[in-house]
């Protein structure tokens, strides 16, 4: 670049931060009380348009000018839909499960009369000695909060809330080193690609530059498909300009002038979102023809891919964006030799382009500082499951799983224990309690058997079946399969045969040496890293727990009583409370009926084993049992006489 053209970049860019204070400052200057409201899609889901409309309705009806925005995912998805109010006078306090009721309570109690509603908070923002106890609760102070540090706290349809925070500063920073430099400092600060596989970001996108070729393109893999992951989706809805400054800041390194956003149908607020930002980055000269005033160009477009979970893979994904269905290819050439429409391609997740402006801003060594030697920075992790507080969570690089799990998420609910963790999504492992202490890294997790995936993670309890968790994940990765290669196609259709012969009672001896084996051959004769990984919950379950294994192949048993054909339903009648009718109500089908002396029986003819007696039964009494196998349930025959209805 030209000392003029940092000259003019430096003036352009003055002046778009200068336009972002004074945005900054005239919102503050606002007279009146300040409401948040989370508005992705966890809060969407969870009612977070009524609770705007009741805030809207309640302030008119008071005549109270207050100021409403619409911000992202805090990560807190257990407590949505959530709001944050900034009263004069009181620190920024961050309720949860705000219902349209306790909306208008709020308007009241606390915006016109002065009391916070302490029993409704989660935790203030801000440390104070108005509440010093429960300042810190949302667990910010033990999580690291790097890349979704502005995420719950900015609007993210207005570029300039973005910018005030820091944002572009690390774009404006890469348009004044030569892209070599730019490359060198992500290589030193070893970032890692947070799509799954791990590889070395710098690396990649030396390799990109380093390939001749007239036209090179960028684009983000936002294809996330794995069950109960929603990391991706979060950041592009809540912080979206964070990850187009890393998607310009690559496409400068490795000497891109087009750039594509890959982004499933099914996300369709992030696709508005992101759109929109595209265009807000236009206007301000940010994207598009010389961004900044530099020579460097940058056209991004948006693609929304059909929801195949095999266009994760990056040679399925160009298939996808050319027209063709989503199937891997032969590699090499890799798509940075050889990609989209045969041009150097550079694929990155949205996680990684997200943390690529950290690095520019604050330097390689800040983040090589962060997490361990060989898994620098931070890991996100959407936490679901048997967990108290589900949602999203960032961490170090480093932290045990017993860390994440029960000092971030609060542990297993209902004082049950701990069984054991899905790492990966449903191409990784199952780890039972003995792997608690396992640091979350690349390699820690690859050694145990699992992987650390793009950052799903599912917690189950001790009423978890273990064949029954392997039969599920199995189920899925068998149906996303493309089909291309035999060893995946069939292989893992034979795979998820077994297994449901398992959970059904037909299991056989000598299925578990074949699950064992199968399982090998797949993963060793797969095309892509769908069928390789494919068979990991089953080899790490099976390694785990074979004792479950063996209980519904030996004695048609399961133990955590999962497995319907496996199970049975009966009331005790020494604990059943004569003349409640509670479970008869609950029973969609009448198989529950009534004794002569009034208690109540299970007729094991109709009975459809749904659990909802077990709901039902009054706590004190605790009358309904599950049994596995069935015939251990007590016989308790049916009255002719008995009127049922």
């Amino acid at each position: 670049m030209m000392p003029e053209d940092n000259k003019t970049l430096e003036q352009i860019f003055s002046a778009i931060r200068e336009k972002a204070a004074t945005h900054a400052k005239e919102k503050e200057q606002i007279q009146g009380p300040k409401i948040y409201i989370g508005m992705a899609t966890c809060g969407l889901a969870s009612g977070a348009l009524e609770t705007k409309k009741a805030f809207e309705e309640a302030l008119i009806q008071r005549n109270i000018q207050a100021s409403i925005t619409q911000v992202g995912c805090m990560g807190h998805c257990y407590g949505e839909p959530l709001v944050v109010i900034h009263n004069p006078g009181f620190p920024p306090i961050l309720y949860h499960q705000v219902t349209p009721g306790k909306a208008t309570m709020l308007v009241k109690s606390f915006l016109e009369e002065g009391d916070p509603l302490f029993e409704y908070l989660l935790g203030a923002m801000d440390e104070n000695d108005m509440i010093p106890q429960v300042w810190d609760f949302p667990r910010f102070n033990q999580e690291k909060r790097v890349v979704t540090k502005k995420c719950g706290l900015i609007d993210p349809e207005e570029i300039l809330d973005y910018i005030a925070m820091g944002g572009y500063a690390g774009l404006a920073e890469a348009l004044r080193q030569d892209p070599r430099h730019i490359i060198n400092q992500v290589k030193n600060s070893g970032l890692r690609g947070r799509g799954g596989a791990g590889f070395p970001t710098g690396q990649k996108w030396e390799l990109a530059r380093n390939t001749e070729g007239k036209e090179k393109t960028v684009i983000l893999n936002a294809d996330e498909g794995d069950p109960g992951a929603y990391m991706d989706r979060t950041i592009l809805e809540s912080n979206p300009h964070q990850v187009l400054e890393g998607i310009a800041i690559c496409a400068h390194a490795v000497g891109a002038r087009t750039a594509i956003l890959y982004v499933r149908a099914e996300y369709p607020l992030a696709v508005k979102v992101v759109t929109w930002a595209i265009e807000q980055a236009k206007e301000l000269g940010l994207l598009g023809n010389r961004i900044l005033g530099t020579p460097f160009d940058l056209e991004i477009s948006v693609f929304q891919g059909s929801g195949a979970f095999v266009c994760g893979e990056e040679t399925a994904l160009i298939q996808s964006i050319e027209g063709h269905r989503g199937m891997p290819q032969l590699r090499p050439p890799y798509p940075v030799q050889k990609g989209l429409w045969g041009n150097p391609t550079v694929i990155n997740n949205v996680k990684t382009f997200a943390t690529v402006p950290l690095i520019l801003k604050h330097g390689e060594t800040w983040y090589r500082n962060i997490g361990t030697e060989s898994s620098t920075g931070t890991a996100i992790f959407s936490v679901v499951g048997d967990i108290v507080h589900a949602g999203l969570v960032e961490i170090s690089m480093g932290v045990s799983l017993r860390t994440l799990i029960f000092d971030i998420c609060g542990g297993v609910p209902n004082k049950k224990s701990f069984k054991a963790v899905q790492i990966g999504g449903p191409s990784g492992g199952c780890l039972p309690a003995e792997f608690l202490d396992t640091p979350i890294d690349f390699d820690s997790l690859t050694a145990a058997g699992a992987m650390m995936g793009s950052g799903g993670l599912v917690v189950m309890d001790e009423d978890t079946c273990m064949v029954d968790v392997a039969r599920y994940f199995l189920d899925f990765t068998q149906k996303e399969s493309c089909g291309k290669c035999t060893f995946c196609r069939i292989g893992t259709r034979h795979l998820l045969n077994i297994l449901e012969r398992i959970t059904t009672g037909d299991g056989r001896e000598g299925d578990l040496e074949l699950l064992e084996d199968l399982s090998k051959d797949i993963k060793e004769g797969s095309f892509c890293g769908l069928g390789k990984t494919a068979p990991n919950p089953v080899l790490t379950s099976l390694r785990y727990f074979r004792d479950e294994y063996t209980a519904h192949v030996a004695e048609k048993r399961c133990p955590a009583g999962v497995c319907r054909p496996l199970t049975a339903y009966y009331i005790d009648l020494e604990t059943c409370a004569r003349g409640c009718d509670a479970c008869v109500g609950s029973c969609p089908v009448e198989a529950i009926f009534t004794t002569k002396n009034r208690k109540k029986g299970v007729d094991p003819t109709l009975c459809v084993k749904c659990g909802e007696c077990v709901t039902a039964c009054p706590p004190e009494y605790d009358a309904v049992k599950k049994v596995s196998p069935p015939d251990r349930a007590p016989i308790v025959e049916r009255p002719p006489d008995i009127d049922n209805c």
